[in-house]
């Protein structure tokens, strides 16, 4: 399933040329074009999903596996000191393209590459009352 609209779509399909590392029959892996760091690479399904939310069973197998391949290849030829995968689902949470898609970024002592997020704290009993409403949708 395509969507005509989507612009991961139309690089999944090729019909948008990309710096391609890896491809397969479900998945292609393509160099950022506008990367945090060098090296910067997209994951993503060639069928249309619009985050992890919606990610069909088959999808879902296949996928981590491609990443991990992705961030094992990327180690070996950079030499890079650690991978961060990031994957964001929904605007709240800076996806701005809504076709799954994971990235996978080569990072180094010293890149001066953050992402940053203040850290919190829970109140007294806040954390058990949090934890009790997400457990109770795990059946759903």
């Amino acid at each position: 399933m395509k969507d005509e609209n989507c612009i991961f779509c139309k690089l999944a399909s090729g019909e948008i040329p990309s710096t391609t590392l890896y491809e397969d029959e479900d998945f292609r892996v393509f160099l950022d074009i506008a990367p945090a760091v060098k090296g910067h690479a997209i994951v993503l399904p060639k069928r249309h999903m619009a985050d992890l939310l919606a990610i069909e069973a088959d999808t879902a197998k296949k996928i981590l596996p491609v990443v991990s391949k992705t961030a094992g290849a990327m180690k070996k030829a950079l030499g890079c000191d650690g991978i961060n995968i990031l994957q964001n689902n929904g605007e709240a949470a800076g996806q701005s393209i809504f076709h799954l898609h994971f990235h996978v970024l080569p990072r180094y002592q010293d890149d001066h590459f953050t992402i940053p997020w203040k850290a919190l704290s829970y109140a007294d009993g806040e954390a058990k009352e949090i934890a009790s409403k997400i457990r109770s949708h795990f059946q759903d």
